[in-house]
């Protein structure tokens, strides 16, 4: 119905959407949506940083200080013993993701990959801390990649980079226009030619107006970013498809965990919790969230009168709430609360409810697992369902039940449907030979055939990585070479893949084809430290020791609790009859993982 829902329709960007709507782009920018990205800059940040904004994670022993050094902001991470100072490190942060009326967190660009870095503000208790899913020793530090799920929704679409998984030519600064009303060529070409709809008598369907479109399809606009869950793609989606006026469900499926008696929520729910109401389902799919909310418009600087006339408009206030003066319908029926998964953070929860005391048996207990359900589809497929709880097992929980289920509608599907699926149950299971045997079922040439499709989502990069990682876990070199090769096929700036085709590569002797691969990652990412010391071990093999042991110091610079660089270092000392430094570094191997056996071993016959 919408002619810029055809692919042929291009983006224009928030400035040309501005010559024409000035008043609505001053208003929107001062919004969560328009400040939800943009650069790190003293302005952006919400943080009162000063010389004790300091956090600490007694999990992995890392102090974190974030400090502006004139307009930049940096972050510093150290480790003490005692006094001194035994790792270093600092890093630019080049952009702040969140509006700040929760939290702001942090990003570093190298060369156009984008990580996060280990700090978060929390505005509401003026907090520092670690980013959601860093606690608990879990603290990635520098390495968790921002990929296209995570940045389509917090900006506007980017220029990401195809055969990566967080490589980007470009980032924009903020959700745009387009995000909620489509993309704007036609539209302003039209404008443009002077052909102008008098859009008080008609519908002008060069553009999305959401006022315009049904309820349904405006619930589809905000499910797209605040229906946070287990995203599941379509076959030959990717998260660039979703456009204003189009049901989610043609480009994916939203599951979430279900568990008995559970009513805990998380952050970006809202559409989730809104339609559990009770004045959601007695609107007859009427009310949405621009009932309430005007998008253009601060929640900030939204009357509460906004909200409560809202209500009024269906409820009469009864004398219980006059003679209480609760005339803020709000403040205890949508009561502000603790999200599931983002510490030290207060939201609105969108189920509008009678409020009831919490009883004992709903703090702490575990709850009984039931299923995952889809939020957004009442009927998604069993292959949308089985890539729901393999993709839940990875990302979220690894939990036994969810591949018990997967293996239910595995069981069911026919096989092509579903190849990726069967490689990703038995690699989930580490059943490394019933992956193989799977897999050499046909020959390589017709998996080749099967397995073909470059994708922003690296599906089939993502298989031909786990059946060479289960090939090479079972020491066959030749064969895991093969399938690493075809992986970087698909994903050449996938540098976890690169890296695994380097050491197929070194293991099946081909140094120098295995050498290029690691420059070619050090050149794409000098921070990936990984190939620091796989580099080093590959010079050291070829003689070039003390080569070898300046990679090793790289990578321990980078990361002091990468284990495999410090018994490298260890094989280096060793070679050059220098023991002392030798145990220091088999020290650091147990210090890391206590019962290295190994390293224990080494130790002792050096004692």
């Amino acid at each position: 119905l919408y002619l810029n829902l055809s692919d042929t329709v291009d983006y224009v960007g928030t400035e040309v959407c501005k010559n024409c709507h000035y008043d609505k782009h001053q208003t929107f920018t001062h919004t969560g949506m328009g400040q939800s990205f943009n650069l790190a800059s003293k302005s952006k940040s919400a943080a009162n940083i000063h010389s004790d904004s300091i956090l600490y994670d007694v999990h992995r022993n890392f102090y974190y200080h974030p400090f502006w050094d004139q307009d930049s902001l940096m972050l510093k991470e150290y480790r003490l013993n005692g006094d001194d100072t035994i790792h270093n490190r600092i890093e630019k942060v080049d952009y702040i993701i969140g509006s700040g009326q929760h939290t702001n967190s942090h990003i570093y660009d190298v060369n156009g990959y984008l990580h996060q870095v280990p700090f978060t503000y929390y505005t509401q208790d003026g907090r520092f801390d670690l980013p959601p899913g860093f606690e608990n020793g879990f603290n990635s530090r520098f390495n968790r990649k921002i990929g296209l799920e995570c940045m389509s929704c917090h900006n506007s679409l980017p220029d990401f980079v195809l055969g990566s998984e967080n490589k980007f030519e470009k980032v924009h600064l903020g959700i745009s226009c387009e995000s909620c009303h489509g993309p704007g060529e036609l539209h302003v070409a039209d404008k443009m030619k002077g052909d102008i709809v008098d859009t008080s008598l008609y519908i002008d369907y060069t553009i999305v107006n959401p006022g315009n479109i049904s309820t349904e399809l405006q619930f589809e606009i905000c499910s797209r970013c605040h229906l946070q869950g287990n995203a599941v793609l379509e076959d030959g989606k990717s998260f660039f498809d979703f456009k204003p006026g189009m049901h989610l469900e043609e480009v994916m499926n939203v599951y979430l965990p279900k568990y008995e008696g559970d009513d805990t929520f998380i952050m970006a729910s809202h559409v989730d919790r809104l339609k559990m109401s009770s004045c959601f389902i007695q609107s007859d799919g009427d009310l949405s969230c621009i009932t309430c909310h005007n998008p253009h418009i601060s929640v900030k600087v939204t009357e509460d009168d906004i909200f409560n006339n809202t209500c009024k408009s269906c409820h009469q206030v009864n004398e219980l709430h006059k003679s209480e003066q609760r005339e803020n319908c709000i403040s205890c029926h949508m009561p502000k609360s603790g999200s599931s998964d983002i510490p030290h953070v207060s939201v609105t929860d969108h189920k509008i409810s009678i409020p009831r005391k919490k009883l004992q048996s709903d703090q702490g207990a575990l709850k009984k697992f039931i299923g995952l359900y889809c939020v957004n589809n009442e009927a998604p497929s069993e292959l949308s369902l089985l890539r729901a709880y393999l993709q839940q097992f990875e990302k979220f929980e690894q939990e036994a039940y969810y591949l018990d289920t997967a293996f239910t509608y595995l069981s069911k599907i026919d096989e092509e449907l579903c190849l990726r699926e069967w490689i990703k149950y038995y690699f989930f299971r580490a059943d490394y030979a019933a992956l193989v045997k799977w897999f050499e079922q046909l020959t390589f040439n017709q998996r080749l055939t099967e397995l073909n499709i470059q994708s922003y989502s690296n599906d089939d990069a993502w298989a031909w990585y786990r059946v060479g990682e289960a090939y090479y876990k079972l020491s066959e070199w030749d064969k895991s070479y093969r399938c690493f090769k075809q992986a970087v096929v698909l994903a050449p700036y996938h540098l976890e893949i690169q890296n695994k085709y380097a050491m197929a590569l070194l293991r099946t002797q081909r140094f120098l084809e295995s050498a290029q691969v690691f420059e070619f990652i050090l050149r794409e990412n000098p921070n990936f430290e990984k190939s620091y010391a796989n580099y080093g071990y590959l010079l050291s093999l070829q003689g070039e020791y003390d080569k070898a042991a300046e990679l090793y110091r790289k990578a321990i610079a980078l990361n002091p609790d990468l284990l495999y660089a410090w018994l490298n270092y260890a094989a280096y000392h060793l070679h050059s009859e220098n023991i002392e430094e030798a145990k220091k570094c088999l020290q650091e191997v147990l210090r890391i993982e206590p019962n290295h056996q190994q390293a224990k071993q080494l130790l002792n016959q050096l004692r």
